[in-house]
């Protein structure tokens, strides 16, 4: 007998977005929070910078938005990038409420000020502020070197003590459930049909609204700072569903990851940089002045492919990160997590370089939505990472990814908060999953070779610069692979692996065809073919047929 869940909300993803959503609606509605592997393994939990927000008084919301659009290389939709930047001090004052403990300036930066004072709504100045790329001011809020860490630390154990609210964890949803694919007059979501990681079973969960807050998909690439969940599930979901996504070209990769053997995709903050960190090539020598008037400050497209220009002009395996100048108790107190970690691997960063490749790190496209979150599907949200705002354009800006989770769960959390009484319950009736047609596999290994030739196609073809003929490679293997996933799928028993493959196959062939369509470089997606800008800046939209 399949398992069913009846929620008011249905939120799927665990991370800063899915838990603010929760915590903002669990007053007024019965909310499901689903994590598909255990609590910490999302992207909120491994994120280092901050978020950024204009609190310094020689900072303005005019100076974030300018620099903001001025990453995004032309494509931002500016009102949204405005609605994000004015809300901003809200979220800061939001969390700060909620006791994240973000690093707050000593007596000596804070002036007069005693860094010891407790923070609330009204006193947010003895925050510190660091810089980093894309950025004209110092507006970093951050909590050392793991932000991420102490911001959903925090999210979790208060919505652990929230009534209202249900954590599952194991869960993965499989497929969304809609009103029109039950046969049914409309075109709402009610569910989504649930994977159970721990009893191998599907279930049903009904709810009144879904929110898809799955994060981003860079898991597509061979190599990425992110961790194992990013498979782009709530993007394929939602494109299955009928939902319109948008900019899927737009990858960004991060320009400084640990390079190591046995380092598992370990990032390093752009803080450094921000804090006076260099760039140099093996032989010592500084390179980014050369590319980039902004240096190692540049955004990250621009040091990304820097990078990745010199790696393969000199055939070196990476280049080096360098703070060792500033003092050594600086770089203990300032980077603790990072200075740990790579002592581990036998780099002292108060002494020695950090060797660092670029990364795949951010998808700053997704699934279409407004400010509210909502998508074109009725009561179905999409937040954070799974979304696409137009907030990024053709580059994300440090630090403001953090920022639009907060603002997006709370827009979509106040319109729920607005129809929830007038939206009847769901379906009572929802189809159970039909397993009575499929087997056990004997062939687990072509899951798993599928999975490492996908990743290693769109890291060959489909990186950090690109050309049609690469692109169309990647078409034709990628066509190869979704046949070959698809047969698995229809006549096996799931599994997680093959639900994030399926979902990973079908979000990569949305990049490829997103690239092929844009016909010049621009931000994050540089083509040899296409070098120049074009003439005006449009989105690249696909619609399911």
């Amino acid at each position: 007998m399949i398992t069913v869940y009846d929620y008011d909300i249905l939120i799927i993803g665990s991370g800063a977005a899915g838990l603010s959503l929760a915590l903002k609606t669990a007053s007024f509605a019965r909310v499901a929070v689903l994590s598909k592997g255990s609590l910490n393994q999302g992207a909120t939990f491994w994120a280092q910078g901050g978020i950024a927000a204009v609190l310094d008084e020689n900072d303005s919301v005019d100076a974030h938005i300018a620099d903001t659009l001025d990453a995004g290389a032309g494509l931002c939709n500016e009102d949204m990038v405005r609605h994000v930047v004015e809300h901003s001090q809200q979220a800061i004052q939001w969390l700060v409420e909620q006791g994240v403990p973000f690093t707050v300036m000593s007596r000596e930066e804070a002036g007069t000020g005693a860094a010891s004072e407790p923070l609330n709504a009204d006193n947010l100045k003895p925050l510190h502020l660091t810089q980093e790329g894309g950025h004209s001011h110092r507006r970093i809020i951050h909590a050392t070197d793991a932000t991420g860490r102490a911001i959903f630390e925090t999210l979790l154990r208060q919505a652990q003590q929230t009534s209202g609210i249900t954590l599952y964890e194991n869960r993965l949803a499989v497929d969304l459930i809609t009103r029109q694919k039950l046969g049914l007059e409309g075109n709402d979501c009610v569910g989504a049909y649930v994977y159970n990681n721990e009893s191998r079973s599907v279930e049903v969960f009904r709810a009144r609204f879904v929110v898809l807050a799955s994060g981003g998909a860079s898991k597509a690439y061979l190599y990425t700072t992110n961790p194992e969940s990013a498979t782009g599930d709530g993007i394929a979901m939602a494109w299955r569903a009928g939902c319109r996504v948008a900019n899927m070209e737009f990858n960004q990769f991060h320009p400084t990851c640990l390079y190591h053997p046995h380092a598992r995709s370990f990032l390093i903050t752009e803080a450094l940089r921000g804090e006076g960190a260099t760039l140099e090539l093996p032989a010592g020598s500084r390179f980014m002045p050369a590319f980039d008037e902004r240096a190692e400050l540049a955004p990250r497209d621009i040091v990304a492919r820097a990078i990745d220009h010199e790696m393969k002009r000199l055939g070196c395996d990476c280049v080096y990160l360098n703070i060792s100048h500033k003092p050594a108790a600086f770089i203990r107190e300032h980077f603790p997590t990072i200075y740990a970690r790579c002592l581990e691997f036998g780099i002292d960063i108060t002494r020695d370089r950090i060797p660092v490749v670029p990364a795949a790190h951010y998808t700053c496209g997704g699934v279409m939505v407004d400010k509210l979150g909502r998508t074109d599907i009725n009561h179905l949200y999409a937040i954070g990472e799974t979304s696409c705002t137009g907030l990024h354009g053709a580059n994300r800006m440090a630090s403001n990814s953090l920022l639009e989770c907060f603002v997006l769960a709370f827009g979509a959390a106040d319109d729920i908060r607005t129809h929830i009484d007038r939206l009847p319950a769901a379906p009572e009736k929802i189809p159970d999953w039909d397993e009575s047609r499929v087997t056990q596999s004997q062939e687990e290994v072509i899951v798993a070779h599928n999975w490492d030739e996908l990743r290693r196609v769109m890291w060959d073809f489909v990186g950090i610069v690109r050309s049609d003929q690469r692109l169309l490679k990647a078409r034709r293997r990628i066509q190869m692979l979704e046949h070959e996933i698809s047969y698995h799928y229809r006549h096996y028993l799931i599994s997680r692996d093959l639900l994030e493959l399926r979902n990973l196959v079908q979000v990569s062939r949305l990049i490829v065809e997103s690239a092929l369509l844009r016909k010049e470089s621009r931000g994050l997606h540089y083509t040899i073919d296409y070098p120049d800008l074009a003439r005006s800046a449009s989105d690249t939209v696909l619609t399911p047929q």
